[in-house]
């Protein structure tokens, strides 16, 4: 890991931030396009992929499996499963990398077995695998724990269709079934699924090389099992990647004299720009874009009723830190209750150190109160998201902060320090062995 750390100077308050900023392809739509590679008996390509560490990872796990991978250009991968020859996912890397549990259903689903460790990543609450392992139970096969590694096995070396019904719509749950059936005997039907875009653009891959489903984009999924699929003839491309364009609009409601940005899907982002259009931020979509702009005028508010995260379409989760540094900005009282993981507000008291007027009223909710002058302080990353939210808040601080942990960021955001130079920030990356 590295202790890469950022030098951000603040805007004391200011908006000056001017210019355009591009979004990047979607890390949680590229990595279980490249998980689905584990199901073809041809190579597939991938464009627009974002240049980022969690893309790494997972291309350095599916190599141990035998996948042959090449980068024939920035933003492109292209995976040979041809000579794939292992289903065991290796500690070391799965510790680090939450994902890595997407790796087990194409694995089951092909070998008819898999072993793997309690994967890893981000520090923000309990995120259990439960649901992995009675799904795979009922689609045929055995669960053994030994040495801390799981151990699955399917009856007869093949997984059978089931019917699934998810107690909760997991996302990451939500792909591995989908790719563990696309093998199976049979139809399976999924219940009460995920229904984020990024798993769209996952079937609608599939679905081009052959797969045979039902219902994407709706909340029950149907799958007719088959044999390993053939890749299309056109290379695929990762949709942008939602978090990042949230992320940028929510700086630029801040921030920004006039922030244009560019290759995303607003669409994805309604409840986002309707909540920062409540609270007085003046934004404008086209298809493919969108514009937030302040003047003299602007004012921001509370939002006027408590904003609970939630699965999409409601608010992502993934966007509660920067949404709560927007609110500390906003004149008035606002709640914010985080439904999904129960450790993810802990940043707040380092958010508080800086100034904040924040209230914790249990592990699940805060109260924010705003406006409030943040200045600026030393900061350690977390975890992806709220890494970047203490990007945002050292921008918005008056004098120079210190984050440490860039990993983290670097983990979900390409080059960030550099696009966010070219819109007017006074950021800087410290290389680790550089005293300063």
């Amino acid at each position: 890991m590295n202790k890469d750390r950022f030098l951000v100077k603040g805007l004391g308050g200011k908006r000056t931030l001017n210019g355009t900023i591009a979004v990047r392809g979607a890390k949680n739509a590229a990595l279980p396009l490249m998980a689905s590679s584990i199901i073809f008996s041809t190579p597939v390509t991938f464009i627009n992929v974002p240049d980022i560490e969690d893309i790494y990872r997972m291309s350095e796990l599916i190599k141990e499996l035998g996948v042959l991978i090449s980068i024939p250009k920035t933003h492109s991968i292209v995976l040979d499963p041809r000579k794939i020859s292992s289903s065991a996912i290796h500690n070391h890397i799965a510790k680090r990398l939450r994902a890595s549990i997407i790796l087990t259903g194409p694995l089951l689903a092909r070998f008819g077995k898999v072993s793997f460790p309690y994967p890893g990543g981000c520090v923000i609450g309990s995120r259990p695998i439960d649901v992995f392992i009675e799904g795979f139970k009922k689609m045929g096969a055995t669960v053994k724990i030994k040495n801390d590694v799981y151990n699955v096995q399917a009856k007869g070396g093949k997984l059978k269709g089931a019917d699934i019904f998810f107690t909760s719509p997991s996302p990451t749950a939500t792909e591995t079934f989908i790719m563990a059936a696309i093998l199976a005997r049979g139809k399976s039907i999924l219940r009460n699924v995920a229904m984020e875009p990024e798993i769209k653009n996952l079937t609608d891959f599939l679905i081009s090389a052959g797969a045979k489903i039902k219902g994407a984009g709706t909340s029950v999924i149907e799958i007719e099992g088959g044999s390993l699929l053939r890749a299309p003839k056109k290379n695929f491309t990762v949709m942008p990647d939602r978090l990042e364009a949230g992320s940028f609009l929510i700086l630029g409601a801040l921030s920004a004299k006039r922030l244009e940005i560019t290759n995303c899907d607003p669409s994805n982002l309604d409840i986002v720009i309707e909540v920062l259009r409540r609270c007085g931020a003046n934004i404008k979509t086209t298809s493919h874009s969108i514009v937030v702009s302040n003047d003299a005028k602007t004012k921001l508010k509370r939002f006027d009723s408590i904003l609970k995260t939630h699965e999409y379409p409601g608010f992502p989760t993934d966007l509660q830190a920067p949404l709560v540094i927007f609110l500390t900005q906003a004149k008035g009282e606002s709640i914010i209750f985080e439904t999904i993981y129960e450790g993810r507000l802990g940043y707040t008291e380092h958010i508080v150190r800086m100034g904040a007027d924040i209230l914790t009223l249990d592990t699940h909710r805060v109260l924010v109160k705003g406006p409030t002058f943040l200045k600026a302080a030393r900061l350690d990353s977390p975890d992806i998201r709220a890494g970047l939210a203490y990007v945002i808040a050292a921008i918005v601080a008056k004098g120079e902060s210190v984050i440490n942990n860039v990993y983290y960021i670097d983990r979900g955001y390409e080059r960030i320090e550099e696009r966010l130079q070219k819109i007017g920030v006074n950021i800087k990356r410290i290389k680790n062995g550089n005293k300063k």
